[in-house]
C-alpha cells in the first residue's frame, strides 16, 4: 500500500492549524503507555462512535461506514475521464499529498497517486520510462502516477504524471512538494527490449517536469513505501518480500531538498540491530526495542538471487541490497510495508510481523515500529495477534494532530457492522480502533446509473491504501485500490486524535 504522507506546502503550517493550538501533537509517542506485560494489543471502542453506512456526496451510494457527523465525497474513479481524454488507470495504491494553497478563498489541494499495474494500457504521461512491449504481449509496463487536484470540497480534475513503469506501489512524499514513487518488483525486462524494473522515481507537482529517471542508488529490490526526514534529507525505505525484507536508508549526495536532488545520487544502507547479527524481528513483543546502527549497500542495482538454505526466511529470491545486508548482519523484518515520518520519528509497517495461527513467525496480522533516528532506536507499539484487532496493516498516515492511522489489506474481518476491510486508529495506549470500513459492492444497475466504467462486484475485501491527511486535518483522503475509487472524508476529528 502502499504509503500516504504529507510533502511540501505553499500555505503555512500556522495558518492551516490556526485555532487547533495545543491538540495531541506527539499522540503517537504516546504510545509508550502500552503495559509492559502486553505482548499484543487489543481493539477497543474508538472515540468517534458507533460507525454507521454513509452516502457518498458525489453518486449517493452508501460505499463506507463512518463516525456520525463523518461525510465523503468520492472521485476519480478507475476509468473516470482525465486532462487530455485519457481514462484514469486501475489499481489505486499509494498517494500523498505535494502542495496546497489557498486560492479564492479555498485551499486548493495536490495530490499524486500510485497506480499498482503489470503490463497494462499505458500511462500516456510526459515522463515515461519504459515503452517496449514483450513479444507475445499486447501492452507495455502500465504502472505510473496521476496528479490529483481538490479545492476545499471540490474535485477539479486528473493528469497523468509518470508511466512506464512496473507495480507503483507506495512511496512517499517529500519535504520539498514532490512524489517518490516505488516499483514493488525486481522484473527486468531487457532482454525482450525493455528495461530493469526495481526503482524509486520522483514525480514533480508539475507533471511536465517529471524525468521519469530512476534513483538507481535508492536500490533495485520490492520497494514498498519512504519517507524523508526533512531536517537530514535522509529517505528511510521498506521492502515487500516476503521474509526477506530489510529496513533502508538513502544518504543523498545533494542534500539541498530541491526537486531532482536525489537524482544525483548518493549511499544506500540497511538497518543491524547493534550486537545482534541477523536479529530476526518478525514477531516482536509490544514494547520490544533495539538499538540499530547501519551498514553500507555496496552495489544498490545488483540482481536478486537465492539465500542460503540455513536462512531463516522463506526460501526465495532476495534483491541484490537485501542479500549485501544480511552478509553485513542485517536484520529481517516478514513484509515492510508503510512508512511515515512525524515529529522528527518514522513508523513504519511490517504487515505480516508477528505469528500466525499455526505459530510461524512472520506470518501474523501486523506490527508498527516507532524508530527514533536521534536515539536510534527501534521499538514495537503495536502487534495485532488476531485478525479483529488488525488484518494485515499495509499503509499508514499521521494526521497533523497525531494520530496514527493504518490501511487494512486483509481478508474481510468479520465486525459488529460486516465483513470489509477497514481504516484503523490507534489509542494512545497502543490499541486499534475501527474508524472507517468497506460497504462497497455494486451491482451493474448501480454503476450504470452513476455513470461509472468499474465492473460490478464485491469489493468489500479490498485494500484501503494512501491514506493521507491535507495539512489543515480537515480532510482525509484514502484510496480503494480495486474497483479504483479516491475518497475525501470530513468530519469532527475534534471528537478524538485524529
Amino acid at each position: 500500500m502502499g504509503a500516504g504522507q504529507n510533502g511540501g506546502m505553499g500555505i503555512s503550517r500556522r495558518e492551516f492549524l490556526k485555532g487547533s493550538a495545543g491538540l495531541a501533537a506527539s499522540s503517537l509517542i504516546a504510545a509508550r503507555a502500552v503495559a509492559a506485560a502486553a505482548t499484543t494489543s487489543r481493539i477497543v471502542r474508538g472515540p468517534y462512535g458507533v460507525l454507521l453506512p454513509v452516502a457518498d456526496l458525489a453518486t449517493g451510494l452508501p460505499l463506507l461506514l463512518l463516525p456520525e457527523g463523518f461525510s465523503y465525497r468520492t472521485f476519480s474513479w478507475a476509468g473516470d475521464r482525465m486532462a487530455g481524454g485519457q481514462r484514469v488507470p486501475r489499481n489505486h495504491d499509494g498517494m500523498g499529498v505535494v502542495h496546497a494553497e489557498r486560492q479564492g478563498g479555498e485551499t486548493v489541494v495536490t495530490l499524486i497517486r500510485n497506480h499498482e499495474c503489470a503490463l497494462s494500457e499505458p500511462i500516456l504521461a510526459p515522463a515515461r520510462y519504459d515503452a517496449a512491449i514483450p513479444p507475445g504481449q499486447r501492452f507495455p509496463p502500465g504502472s505510473g502516477t496521476t496528479t490529483l487536484r481538490f479545492s476545499g470540497r471540490k474535485w477539479l480534475g486528473a493528469e497523468a504524471s509518470l508511466g512506464g513503469t512496473f507495480y507503483n506501489c507506495a512511496g512517499g512524499a517529500t519535504p520539498w512538494g514532490s512524489w517518490l514513487s516505488c516499483e514493488e518488483t525486481f522484473t527486468d525486462l531487457t532482454a525482450t527490449g525493455g528495461r530493469r524494473h526495481g526503482y524509486v522515481f520522483e514525480v514533480r507537482r508539475d507533471a511536465a517536469a517529471t524525468s521519469g529517471k530512476p534513483i538507481v542508488d535508492m536500490g533495485r529490490m520490492m520497494h514498498e513505501a519512504v519517507a524523508v526526514d526533512p531536517v537530514t534529507k535522509f529517505a528511510y525505505l521498506t521492502e515487500d518480500n516476503p521474509r526477506c525484507s530489510g529496513l533502508y536508508r538513502f544518504l543523498p549526495n545533494d542534500r539541498n531538498g530541491v526537486a531532482g536532488s536525489y537524482e544525483n545520487g548518493g549511499l544506500l544502507q540497511a538497518a543491524r540491530v547493534a550486537g545482534r547479527a541477523n536479529a530476526d524481528l518478525m514477531a516482536p513483543s509490544v514494547g520490544d526495542t533495539h538499538r540499530l546502527e547501519w551498514v553500507d549497500i555496496d552495489d544498490p542495482d545488483a540482481n536478486p538471487g537465492r539465500m542460503p538454505t540455513k536462512f531463516p526466511g522463506r526460501p526465495g529470491l532476495a534483491s541484490g541490497p537485501f542479500q549485501t545486508a544480511w552478509s553485513k548482519g542485517a536484520l529481517l523484518m516478514s513484509r515492510g510495508e508503510g512508512i511515515c515520518h512525524h515529529q522528527g520519528r518514522f513508523f513504519v509497517v511490517d504487515t505480516e510481523g508477528g505469528a500466525g495461527p499455526d505459530g510461524v513467525r512472520g506470518t501474523g496480522e501486523g506490527v508498527v515500529w516507532e524508530y527514533d533516528p536521534r536515539q536510534e532506536t527501534l521499538r514495537a507499539i503495536f502487534v495485532a495477534g488476531t485478525a479483529q484487532v488488525a488484518d494485515n496493516i499495509d499503509n499508514i498516515t499521521v494526521s497533523p494532530r497525531g494520530g496514527i492511522l493504518l490501511c487494512e489489506d486483509g481478508d474481510r474481518p468479520a465486525d459488529q457492522g460486516g465483513p470489509g476491510t477497514r481504516l484503523l486508529g490507534l489509542t494512545t495506549e497502543g490499541h486499534s480502533f475501527a474508524f472507517a470500513q468497506n460497504l462497497v459492492a455494486l451491482t451493474a444497475e448501480m454503476i450504470q446509473n452513476v455513470d461509472k466504467q468499474v465492473a460490478p462486484g464485491d469489493y468489500r475485501s479490498r485494500e484501503f491504501c494512501g491514506a493521507c491527511f491535507d495539512p489543515a486535518g480537515t480532510t482525509l483522503f484514502a484510496n480503494l485500490q480495486i474497483p479504483g475509487i479516491t475518497f475525501a472524508i470530513w468530519g469532527p476529528w475534534e471528537r478524538g486524535n485524529f
